[in-house]
């Protein structure tokens, strides 16, 4: 676990609270009525007053009944996502993995109706970006060395999700890999990684799912009864990671002329417009 210092990032001696350890130890965990009711009814309404009222985001090639499903930068649309990015008792939990100084790089609403998976990738087994510290084959992370973490997902679920509804799931401790998940495995709902298997967010309107980015996740496949999902998601990085909230398209840094003289896709690149990618996409 870290710290600011005066100004760099030192070990922290500090106590944290049990979801913090399990985090980094496991590389998940839950936090049981994040929200109450009047505050999942209160983000609910906001979010689904964005759904309601703007169309869907331009962002990467998608079919548009997947497009549907999302809307990106939440925290611009809504003052009740806004409010709960920075809710205390979820800053208190990520910030001695990232630092007191951390911030959003990414907060997206996902609305999947019943009966909908759609196409998204996030149905295989994936890490987002990454992974940030990388291991060659049959390497392991030192166990007396805590694993660093540089970005983690948030689920701040505004509809109960039980297994029937195609809820998120990780493999437990698969954040100490250094690796993706294994080629040809991507919808083996019986993945593992040491001997641990697949652990579901089964969960209900107010909890939050976090996850390190590096863990193996995916959503899993519906089942009869689905009820579809809703959440705001967020991701947090470390101060030294940009912001995806926006495409490097819409804000940048770049002046017209600057742009204009980048004329292959590496020169775009090297000056800071990527296409959407993890994160922003």
């Amino acid at each position: 676990m870290i710290r600011r210092g005066r100004p760099y990032l030192e070990p922290r001696t500090e106590p944290a609270s049990e979801e913090t350890l399990q985090l980094e130890r496991e590389g998940y965990t839950i936090l049981r009525n994040l929200l109450d009711d009047d505050q999942v009814a209160a983000l609910r309404r906001e979010i689904g007053e964005v759904f309601e009222r703007d169309p869907p985001d331009e962002r990467g090639q998608r079919p548009p009944e997947d497009a549907a499903m999302f809307r990106y930068a939440m925290l611009n649309r809504s003052a009740a996502a806004q409010a709960a990015v920075a809710h205390p008792r979820l800053l208190s939990t990520i910030e001695p993995l990232l630092g007191e100084d951390c911030h959003v790089i990414a907060n997206t609403a996902w609305r999947n109706p019943a009966g909908q998976p759609g196409s998204h990738g996030g149905q295989n087994w994936h890490i987002d970006a990454g992974p940030h510290v990388p291991l060659p084959e049959g390497v392991r992370w030192p166990a007396e060395i805590p694993h660093p973490v540089f970005a983690l997902g948030v689920h701040i679920y505004l509809r109960d999700c039980a297994l029937e509804d195609g809820p998120t799931a990780v493999i437990p401790g698969s954040h100490l890999s250094g690796r993706p998940p294994p080629p040809g495995r991507h919808l083996d709902d019986d993945l593992e990684f040491e001997g641990r298997g697949v652990r579901p967010f089964i969960v209900r309107a107010g909890d939050a799912g976090l996850f390190v980015s590096d863990i193996w996740h995916r959503r899993m496949p519906t089942q009869p009864g689905d009820h579809g999902r809703f959440f705001l998601q967020v991701h947090y990085g470390r101060r030294d990671i940009a912001q995806r909230i926006l495409t490097t398209a819409q804000s940048n840094q770049l002046s017209p002329e600057a742009i204009a003289r980048a004329g292959t896709e590496r020169e775009r690149r090297v000056i800071g417009l990527h296409p959407p990618f993890f994160y922003d996409g």
